[in-house]
């Protein structure tokens, strides 16, 4: 079955790109994801809001703002995807997209800021946390300045981006707790997996899996988070 499907566009006219756009999901399909996405935002906020009080309570000022980045970054992508694919078909619709799209870039490089915290000795994890959050901007303008191009690109970008922190796997390894460090590698995991769900068109309740391999993959990193910040 054909479905979500927005063709490459020669301009970025909203209405254009509002015309092109096709959302032929069955009516239990769209339930399926309705379901995904408003668990994750309700589990989102109650999460985001527990890791920053138990912050506050065991580390310091530096801890909290380096877990309210991770927390801004978690709830935009949960709460504008929950917008953007629950909202009709419309031209707003094909708005919320861009900052939908817009918000994974956000998402990576504020996972990534915790851990690479814990490196802040090193030049290298420096460097890569300023190359990250340099290329989530680009990533951020690139989307809300061209929508609907360059598609395919942006999701090897998204894994690119979020697999780069393997090139400081040794000092991870040392900063990092044992089970942190398995939560962070299954998060990553389990992303990647997700996206041959993005990929498969044809397979029914599909953008449902693909959503609960996020959050499964958001739960991961969130979980090697706490024990990073707090539990350890």
């Amino acid at each position: 079955m054909t479905i979500f499907r927005l063709k490459q566009f020669a301009s970025t006219s909203i209405h254009a790109a509002a015309d092109a756009m096709h959302w032929n999901y069955d009516r239990a399909e769209l339930i399926a994801d309705g379901v995904v996405h408003v668990v994750g935002v309700c589990l989102g906020l109650v999460a985001a809001t527990a890791l920053i009080v138990l912050t506050a309570v065991y580390a310091g000022a530096f801890e909290i703002t380096v877990v309210s980045v991770y927390v801004a970054g978690l709830l935009a992508m949960l709460t504008l995807s929950a917008v953007y694919n629950l909202w009709p078909v419309s031209r707003a619709k094909w708005v919320l997209r861009r900052f939908d799209h817009s918000a994974i870039y956000l998402l990576i490089a504020a996972t990534y800021t915790p851990f690479i915290v814990e490196l802040r000795d090193s030049y290298l994890a420096i460097a890569l946390l300023t190359g990250v959050w340099c290329v989530a901007i680009a990533g951020v303008v690139l989307k809300l300045a061209r929508p609907g191009r360059y598609d395919r690109l942006a999701v090897g970008l998204y894994l690119a981006l979020g697999w780069s922190g393997v090139t400081l796997y040794d000092a991870v390894v040392k900063a990092v707790p044992p089970l942190a460090l398995g939560f962070l590698l299954a998060g990553g995991v389990l992303y990647s997996l997700g996206v041959i769900f993005h990929a498969w068109q044809r397979l029914r309740f599909q953008n449902a899996i693909w959503h609960g391999f996020v959050l499964l993959g958001a739960a991961c990193h969130y979980t090697a988070i706490l024990d990073m910040m707090i539990l350890t």
